[in-house]
């Protein structure tokens, strides 16, 4: 009876070296498909997106319109449009990137405009006291909605929806109703319409009101890229127990997103009586809802943790875009809500299919 021989070491060494190099040949050789490459672009740029949507809608409407849309009064004109939303989508920026939500943006800002009003016209303090006192009113408001979110642990958009109501009934409780006239406040307190005074350069015209806005981005662009500040609040939006693990203190990070985001919402108060002149308890009832669109149009991811503020001042030109120029052409304003609403279940489709493919 013979033995069965013995499988040769260096052999079957030789056939597994041989097949696991394939394999890891295989492996390296990989390269990612045409698509893949574009969502792992968008991914490392969300800002990318909103932009080419721009360009793309105002070489559209270039070609419909001439020189009708490519002058420079109607493109600075546009940017006019867009200010407040810009300001405002700025603090609901900082919010949603905290995987948050503020829902009371647009009534804070009401509010601190009334504040500005009512405490210079009806208790005579130097309009520059007022001032202050509707930032105060501003970031008090937002540091309520930072408490109750950080340490009792509620939901921003039970929260900040709860605010809304309040904000706004205190709003026209305070004010009466009244509405503070344009030529009262150019005569007494011209610093209060500071923001609707323009530059012209040509035929653009520029008010402050978009040189605030575009410097405000710029420098929340700034921190948020480029200081340990901006990296928390990233960091909170994409995991906050993550984050409090690696040292980042989650609670007070909260509190002061929606202190900052109440302040620049008085700002954008500030920037409203400039815009229409008057300060009046109904003016910008829509701006939460302008803000949050801006903001998901810009491609800033609503689950927290991902976006870019220049983002959001692409989604807010693409709506001052499609709102001019249809309104140009001569179409149905209808029209202009059913191509947003579109523009934003597409936005959200886009980010869903990013986060899943490059998570």
């Amino acid at each position: 009876m013979t033995e069965p021989q013995a499988a040769n070491p260096h052999h079957e060494y030789e056939k597994v070296l041989s097949g696991s190099s394939t394999q890891v040949a295989s492996f390296d050789t990989h390269e990612r498909s045409v698509l893949q490459k574009c969502q792992h672009f968008l991914h490392s740029s969300p800002a990318a997106v909103p932009l080419i949507v721009l360009i793309m809608s105002i070489a559209i409407f270039g070609m419909l319109l001439g020189t009708k849309f490519f002058s420079a009064f109607t493109l600075t004109l546009i940017l006019q449009q867009v200010a407040i939303v810009g300001i405002v989508g700025a603090a609901q920026t900082l919010v949603i990137l905290t995987a948050g939500i503020d829902l009371s943006v647009g009534a804070i800002m009401v509010l601190s405009s009334v504040v500005m009003g009512q405490f210079t016209f009806r208790y005579g303090l130097p309009p520059t006291v007022a001032i202050l006192c509707g930032f105060a009113v501003g970031a008090f408001c937002g540091w309520i909605n930072g408490q109750l979110v950080a340490r009792m642990k509620l939901p921003p958009f039970i929260v900040t929806l709860g605010m809304w109501q309040i904000v706004l009934a205190s709003n026209f409780l305070y004010s009466a109703n009244e509405t503070i006239r344009s030529q009262d406040i150019a005569q007494q307190a011209p610093i209060l319409q500071f923001f609707g005074s323009n530059i012209r350069i040509g035929g653009a015209v520029f008010t402050y009101g978009v040189i605030v806005m575009v410097l405000l981005v710029a420098l929340l662009w700034y921190v948020l890229n480029r200081t340990a500040w901006g990296r928390h609040v990233y960091a909170v939006g994409d995991d906050p127990e993550a984050a409090e693990l690696a040292g980042v203190n989650v609670k007070r990070m909260l509190v002061s997103v929606y202190t900052l985001s109440g302040l620049i919402c008085a700002l954008a108060g500030w920037a409203l009586i400039g815009r229409i002149g008057s300060v009046s308890p109904t003016a910008g009832q829509f701006a939460n809802i302008e803000s949050i669109t801006a903001v998901v149009i810009g491609g800033i991811s609503l689950f927290g943790g991902r976006g870019s503020i220049l983002g959001m001042i692409f989604g807010a030109l693409i709506v001052g875009v499609f709102s001019l120029g249809l309104r140009l052409i001569g179409t149905d304003p209808q029209w202009t809500y059913l191509l947003i609403g579109v523009l934003i279940i597409a936005a959200v489709a886009i980010d869903q299919w990013i986060r899943k493919v490059s998570g």
